[in-house]
């Protein structure tokens, strides 16, 4: 089984699977419905949420540092 994640609003009882998913779907489907009463559907927002460009690398420097197991393991 396949699972594919996407924000729809209903419309007259009727959701649209998103175009990048119709070709994949070749069988019956099974749905569940989590509606979110208190969330607002926001296309820009959900758009946001999948996006991974928000999150940028860091890079620490350990040259110098000591590390001990024993006292690792102390604490």
């Amino acid at each position: 089984m396949q699972a594919y994640e996407f924000y729809a609003t209903p419309e007259n009882g009727v959701i649209q699977i998103p175009k990048q998913y119709r070709s994949k779907i070749t069988s019956g489907v099974k749905v569940i419905l989590l509606e979110e009463k208190t969330w607002k559907f926001d296309r820009e927002e959900a758009n946001a949420r999948r996006r991974t460009d928000l999150l940028s690398p860091i890079s620490i420097d350990t040259r110098g540092w000591t590390f001990d197991k024993e006292e690792a393991n102390e604490r």
